[in-house]
C-alpha cells in the first residue's frame, strides 16, 4: 500500500489554475484552512470553487482567486454573513451559483455517484430558480407523475478537506459531532487532499471512535497532509474550538493588514508563529 503523504506546498503544486476547486468542512467548522493558506502563497487563480462557505471563501474572495463561487452560504457561524465574501460580491468580483442546501448536498451525492444529476424536491416554488435560470426540471416515468428539480453534480477536479485523523494510506477520521459530508467532496472529486491533526497507525484508527467515524476512505484519497492546528481559525472539535477572538480580527481588520501580517509568511509555521505572538499581545 502507497504511503501518501505529503506538504500543505506539494498538495498546492498539484493543482491549477482554472479549475474546479471543492472544500470541506461547513462556515467556520473544520475547515483545511492551512492547505487554503498554502495556496493563497501560490499563483493560482481564477478558480470555481464549491464549499458550505465558511472563511475558506472569505480569503480566496480577498486574494481575488475565485471565479465562481457554487455555495448554499458563506458564514462565519458566530458571524452571520462572511465579511470578505460580502465585499467581493458587493463589487462583482465573482460569480455565484446559489443552491439551497439540500441541493447542494444531493449535488455532492451525484457527483460522488457519477450521476449528471438527481431528482430533488428542495427547489421548487422558491426563488433558487429564478436565480439560476439553468436549472431543470424532470417528471417522474412513474405513475405519480411528480415534478423534481434535476440539480447537476458538482463535480470537481480537486477536493481539500480536513479531519481529526488519518493515517499514511489516506484513511481519515473525524471525532467531532459533524461529518459535514467530507467523504462526499472526496469522492466527487477527480483528486483529494486529505489534511489533519495527527497522522496515526491504521489500527488507532479503530481504537479512537467508532466504525462511522473513519468517514474517509484512502481510495478516495490522494494526498495526506499532517497538519496540528490546520483548522484555525475555524474549529476541529473535540481538538479545539473556533478561536472567536482571532476571527473576530480577521473579519474586522482591513484585508491588506490582515494579509500582510499573518498570511506573508514562507509557510504554515510563520503563520501559526504569528497568531501565538497576537494572542500574547492581548494578555
Amino acid at each position: 500500500m502507497t504511503d501518501k503523504t505529503m506538504t500543505p506546498d506539494e498538495v498546492v503544486g498539484r493543482l491549477r489554475s482554472g479549475m474546479t476547486l471543492g472544500i470541506g468542512g461547513w462556515g467556520s467548522r473544520r475547515k483545511p484552512m492551512a492547505l487554503v493558506r498554502a495556496l493563497l502563497r501560490s499563483e493560482i487563480t481564477d478558480l470555481t470553487v464549491i464549499s458550505y462557505g465558511g472563511p475558506d471563501v472569505g480569503l480566496l474572495a480577498a486574494a481575488g482567486r475565485i471565479r465562481r463561487l457554487v455555495a448554499p452560504f458563506a458564514t462565519l457561524d458566530s458571524i452571520p454573513l462572511e465579511p470578505h465574501f460580502r465585499a467581493a460580491r458587493e463589487s462583482g468580483a465573482f460569480a455565484l451559483t446559489e443552491y439551497d442546501e439540500a441541493m447542494f448536498m444531493w449535488g455532492l451525492h451525484a457527483a460522488a455517484n457519477r450521476l449528471p444529476f438527481l431528482p430533488v424536491r428542495a427547489g421548487l416554488g422558491s426563488d433558487v430558480m429564478r436565480v439560476n435560470p439553468e436549472l431543470r426540471t424532470v417528471t417522474s416515468p412513474y405513475a405519480d407523475g411528480e415534478e423534481f428539480v434535476a440539480v447537476p453534480a458538482l463535480r470537481m477536479d480537486a477536493a481539500l478537506v480536513h479531519l481529526n485523523r488519518a493515517d499514511r494510506l489516506g484513511n481519515g477520521q473525524y471525532l467531532g459531532p459533524d461529518p459535514y459530508f467530507d467523504d462526499l467532496f472526496c469522492e466527487a472529486a477527480d483528486t483529494a487532499y486529505l489534511s489533519c491533526e495527527q497522522i496515526v497507525e491504521s489500527a488507532e484508527l479503530t481504537k479512537s471512535g467508532p466504525p462511522q467515524s473513519l468517514l474517509v476512505s484512502r481510495h478516495s484519497v490522494t494526498g495526506v497532509v499532517e497538519s496540528p492546528n490546520g483548522a484555525h481559525f475555524t474549529s476541529c472539535v473535540p481538538d479545539y474550538d473556533r478561536d472567536e477572538a482571532f476571527q473576530k480580527l480577521y473579519a474586522t481588520t482591513p484585508w491588506p493588514e490582515f494579509a500582510a501580517r499573518f498570511l506573508s509568511g514562507a509557510g504554515e509555521h510563520d503563520y501559526q508563529t504569528a497568531v501565538r505572538t497576537w494572542h500574547e499581545e492581548q494578555q
